[in-house]
């Protein structure tokens, strides 16, 4: 009689240990739980840009007026390098046109603001970087140069990223 009460204790006492484990488990992950999501601009229109930046800016303040943590980068590539530098990239296929040069300093703004308020990344594609042939400090601050823009976005998806592209 006191080796079955000793073997139910002992079942009680796994079963309990298995739920504990998976409650700590869960209270883990939740913890854990970070929304990622990357944003890829490789276009010259300065009005998308700007319909971007107010998706990305309404996905972070939900994101924190719910208290949950978010990782959000803009990966840019070919066209979307004007969006990151004042450089008018004169004699590139990317040279500023007058919607750009008209829209510049609104679309500058916002995505500094975006950045410094809502650490939202920003990464450049190397190769895109290379084609302007612009040093890094011609960049806004907090601009980050990857190999490859193309490269990147693939990483971030294998990662849990969300990928978003802004029609």
């Amino acid at each position: 009689m006191l080796k079955i009460q000793q073997k139910r204790v002992g079942t009680v006492l796994i079963w309990t240990l298995m739920a504990l484990l998976f409650s700590f488990k869960q209270v883990m992950a939740e913890e854990d739980e970070v929304a990622k999501v990357v944003y890829h601009a490789d276009f010259a229109d300065p009005k998308r840009f700007s319909a971007m930046l107010t998706s990305v800016n309404n996905m972070a303040t939900y994101y924190e007026s719910t208290l949950m943590d978010y990782d959000i980068r803009i990966v840019f590539i070919s066209h979307g390098v004007r969006f990151l530098t004042d450089n008018k990239l004169t004699d590139t296929p990317f040279a500023e046109d007058a919607a750009m040069a008209e829209r510049r300093e609104s679309n500058k703004g916002r995505l500094i603001s975006l950045h410094k308020m809502m650490s939202v990344k920003m990464e450049l594609c190397g190769i895109t970087q290379t084609a302007v042939n612009l040093d890094a400090k011609q960049f806004y601050p907090g601009a980050e140069i990857v190999p490859s823009g193309v490269v990147r976005l693939a990483e971030l998806q294998n990662a849990g990223f969300a990928y978003l592209k802004v029609e």
